[in-house]
C-alpha cells in the first residue's frame, strides 16, 4: 500500500455523504484540512473532525485558493457540481466529484473538456460511482474478463430503496431544480448501470425506459433538512413533484475488449418507494457456463450458479475470491466489509493514481464515465417520451 498521508484534500458539503468521505479519507492517512459549506455547519464538522481551514457561506473559492489542498471532494448538490469541477481543474486541483458529474450533458461535455486539456500532466478527475470498488463487483469483474462465465446472455436486477416512500418524506434530491429531470433512476440507478458496465467491460449503447411519479405532490418543511432527516408532518406545505419515484429500464451494451460481452440485454427496476428495501443494488449476470448473483445489503457474498455442477456461495475473503482483488479488501474472511470499505478502497485508488504520476491502473469512473450516464439519463427522458428505443 502506498503511503498517502503527503495528499491533503479539502472537502465541499457537510450533508450525508461529506463526511463518509471524510471518515474514508483519515482511515487511509490522508490528511483532511478544509471544510466548506455554511458557516454554522462547515463548522461544525471541521471542530467534529478535527480539520483546520473551514469555509463557510459556502466559499468554495476561498478554498481553492488554499496551498494547503491538493485534492477536492464535491459532495455538494448536483446543480453547481459543473461549475466547481471547472473552476478546480482550472486552479490545478484533482478531483473526486459525487455522482451525477452534473444536470445536462451539455454541462458536463465542459468537464470532459477540462480533463481532456489538462493532458497526461493534468489533475486527476474521479467521479464517485463507489460501488466499483466492492469487492465482489472486481471479483465479478474478473470472472467476467476471463471468460469464467462464458459468453455473457443477459443481466437482470433492481436498486430498490424505501427511504421516499411516504409523501412526508423530503430531500432536495426530489426537486428537478436541484437534483436534476431524473430522481430515482438519475440517483440511484445510474449507481446499478455504472457497475453493471464495469463487470461487464462494456456502455450502454441504447435504451428503452418508461418512469413513473406515484406521489404527484409530496409535503415539504418550510426550510431544508439533510438527507435521512425526519420533520414534524404538521410543520410541512405541499408542491408539485417533479421527478419520478421509480421505473423500468431495458439496455443493451456495446462490445466488451475481452470478448465475452457483445451487445448483452439488462433490464433493471429501480424505486425509491420499495416498502422494506433499505439500500438493495442487485444484479445477476448469466453467462453460457455459469452465473453470479450479488446484493449490496450482502455485500461480502457471491452466489454462483451452474447448470450441471452444484452451485456455489463464495465468500469474501476466500480462495476465488481473494486472490483477484487483494489490493482492495483488507479484512480476513468473516470480518465484513461493506460501503464505508467501498469509499475507502475508491479513494485509495484515485489518491495511489495521484501520488504514482498516473501509473496505476484506472478503476474508478472517470469524467468520460460521468458524462456518459448523464447521456443516458436524457436518453432515458426521451425513451420514456417516445415509448422506443432511444440510441445514448
Amino acid at each position: 500500500m502506498t503511503p498517502l498521508h503527503h495528499l491533503r484534500a479539502g472537502i465541499i458539503g457537510t450533508g450525508f455523504i461529506g463526511p463518509v468521505h471524510i471518515e474514508a479519507l483519515k482511515r487511509l492517512g490522508v490528511t483532511v484540512n478544509g471544510i466548506c459549506g455554511s458557516t454554522k455547519s462547515a463548522r461544525q464538522v471541521g471542530n467534529l473532525w478535527g480539520i483546520p481551514e473551514i469555509y463557510g457561506d459556502y466559499d468554495h473559492e476561498a478554498m481553492y485558493a488554499s496551498p494547503n489542498i491538493d485534492v477536492v471532494h464535491i459532495t455538494s448538490p448536483n446543480k453547481v457540481h459543473v461549475e466547481q469541477c471547472l473552476q478546480a481543474l482550472e486552479m490545478g486541483k484533482h478531483v473526486i466529484c459525487e455522482k451525477p458529474l452534473g444536470m445536462t450533458a451539455k454541462d458536463t461535455q465542459l468537464v470532459v473538456d477540462a480533463v481532456r486539456k489538462g493532458g497526461k500532466k493534468g489533475p486527476v478527475f474521479a467521479v464517485n460511482y463507489v460501488c466499483r470498488f466492492f469487492p465482489a463487483i472486481l471479483q465479478m469483474r474478473a470472472m467476467v474478463a476471463r471468460g469464467d462465465l462464458g459468453k455473457i446472455i443477459h443481466v437482470q436486477g433492481h436498486f430498490f430503496q424505501d427511504w421516499l416512500l411516504h409523501e412526508t418524506d423530503y430531500n432536495w434530491r426530489i426537486l428537478a431544480s436541484e437534483g436534476g429531470k431524473l430522481r430515482a433512476v438519475g440517483d440511484v440507478g445510474t449507481h446499478w448501470i455504472d457497475a453493471v458496465s464495469f463487470v461487464l467491460g462494456a456502455k450502454a449503447q441504447s435504451v428503452f425506459a418508461h418512469v413513473e411519479t406515484f406521489y404527484k405532490t409530496r409535503k415539504r418543511p418550510k426550510g431544508e433538512v439533510k438527507t435521512f432527516s425526519k420533520v414534524d408532518p404538521k410543520k410541512m406545505v405541499d408542491y408539485k413533484v417533479d421527478t419520478e419515484d421509480f421505473g423500468s429500464v431495458l439496455l443493451k451494451f456495446g462490445k466488451a475488449k475481452h470478448g465475452f460481452a457483445d451487445g448483452v440485454h439488462a433490464n433493471a427496476s429501480i424505486s425509491q418507494v420499495a416498502a422494506g428495501w433499505k439500500c438493495s443494488l442487485s444484479f445477476g449476470i448469466y453467462g453460457t457456463k455459469g452465473s453470479v448473483r450479488w446484493d449490496l445489503q450482502q455485500p461480502n457474498e457471491i452466489l454462483v450458479g451452474r447448470r450441471d455442477e452444484p452451485n456455489q456461495i463464495m465468500h469474501r475473503g476466500t480462495p476465488g475470491f481473494l486472490e483477484d482483488v487483494s489490493n482492495y479488501t483488507d479484512y480476513p474472511p468473516g470480518h465484513a466489509e461493506g460501503f464505508s470499505d467501498a469509499h475507502k478502497m475508491h479513494y485509495r485508488a484515485v489518491y495511489e493514481h495521484i501520488a504514482s504520476g498516473k501509473q496505476t491502473p484506472v478503476l474508478f469512473a472517470t469524467a468520460e464515465d460521468g458524462h456518459h450516464e448523464i447521456k443516458l439519463c436524457e436518453a432515458m427522458l426521451e425513451s420514456t417520451e417516445k415509448g422506443a428505443w432511444v440510441k445514448v
